[in-house]
């Protein structure tokens, strides 16, 4: 889609325009854009005219649903492109994709039908809520998804997820990879734990903090990023912790490179989640959530340690017990670098996505 803050390239032209669901509307144009969250003939129209420019041997979907939309599956297909789609999040079977209940985990949508979008009242507004399931209804009824030649999961778990909507034989399992010679390991610390990403509920953050209130020795707690709940809990955990706003590129990275260990306390389902390879990369031992895709990337004992969502009493006594042992710590930290050697490069990443490819008769010529 169009957006400020795209870097410029000569196919922009073909970009569908940025549409924005939060500003305030009139209700005619509410409904114009309803609409366009459930079928955008823009982006039908130019994603057809780029395949027809680029002649492309194959399309590799990320993220389509809300601005582009899957109504952009079907006119692929029109087209004869082989099409594969990676599943990121719970969209497939979840209306509102992050497959919560009022910030729980929820797969009610799942195992008795999309109709619980509605019924259990996922979204804070109803009016949302009657949009996200009007979104699936259609395109269950368009059979978009159906059109997709192969799925690429990263997690195993994920697959099994899916697996309820989509034909087993058409998923194929592929972790993200890394560029590990961009991440230069540390196994040493300065002795700090360290959480980054969103500073939203469903990332587990208050478990953390909660967490830090059991401890008998009291750890630096570092807080990297931003969003929904960061001036909230500033106010509320401003001594327990120190909030360092977003970071990116080398400044995160060495803040990575200097914490003890790094907590991943997700509430939510993850798939394969970066966060977790990033701090592996850089030798840090990682304390995750046992939930999603997350026990599939960190060896409990080995690698890190696992413990219940939302559990902040297990989750303090796994940071003291790796705390309290320097040396596992630092060789956890090593193996976790060799995890993601061994695993998660990028070039085992691109090596499987080329034979995916292949397999539906694509000659990418790399």
């Amino acid at each position: 889609m169009r957006h400020s803050a795209n870097i410029y390239t000569e196919s922009e032209s073909f970009f569908a325009s940025y549409v924005d669901y939060f500003e305030p509307m009139s209700f005619g144009k509410k409904l114009i854009t309803a609409i366009r969250f459930i079928h955008s003939s823009e982006a039908v129209r130019k994603i057809r005219d780029l395949v027809k420019e680029q002649k492309p041997d194959i399309v590799h979907l990320h993220n389509i649903y809300h601005q582009l939309t899957p109504s952009i599956i079907p006119a692929l297909k029109q087209l004869g492109v082989p099409v594969v789609l990676t599943v990121h999040d719970g969209k497939l079977i979840c209306p509102s994709y992050l497959m919560l209940r009022h910030g729980h985990q929820c797969l009610l949508c799942r195992e008795r039908g999309i109709r619980n979008v509605i019924v259990k009242r996922c979204q804070d507004s109803m009016s949302r809520n009657l949009l996200l399931f009007a979104e699936a209804l259609w395109h269950r009824w368009k059979r978009s998804y159906e059109q997709v030649d192969l799925f690429i999961s990263p997690s195993e778990f994920h697959k099994k997820l899916i697996s309820a909507r989509v034909d087993e034989s058409k998923i194929r399992v592929l972790p993200n990879g890394i560029e590990i010679l961009q991440f230069e390991p540390r196994f040493d610390h300065d002795g700090y734990v360290l959480f980054f990403g969103r500073i939203s509920p469903e990332k587990g953050i208050k478990t953390l903090l909660e967490a830090f209130s059991f401890l008998q020795s009291k750890p630096q707690l570092k807080i990297v990023g931003s969003g929904p709940l960061e001036n909230e809990l500033q106010r509320t955990y401003g001594k327990t912790a120190e909030f360092l706003s977003y970071m990116s590129g080398e400044k995160l990275k060495n803040i990575i490179r200097g914490a003890a260990c790094v907590v991943v306390p997700s509430e939510c389902i993850e798939n394969c989640s970066m966060t977790v390879l990033e701090s592996m990369a850089l030798g840090k031992p990682v304390i995750g959530s046992r939930v999603g895709g997350i026990p599939e990337q960190i060896i409990d004992g080995k690698t890190g340690l696992l413990f219940e969502p939302g559990n902040s009493t297990e989750l303090a006594k796994k940071i003291n017990d790796l705390l309290a042992d320097n040396h596992s710590l630092i060789s956890m930290g090593k193996s976790a670098r060799q995890r993601v050697e061994e695993k998660y490069t990028i070039l085992q990443h691109m090596d499987g996505l080329l034979n995916i490819y292949s397999s539906l008769g694509a000659n990418p010529g790399c």
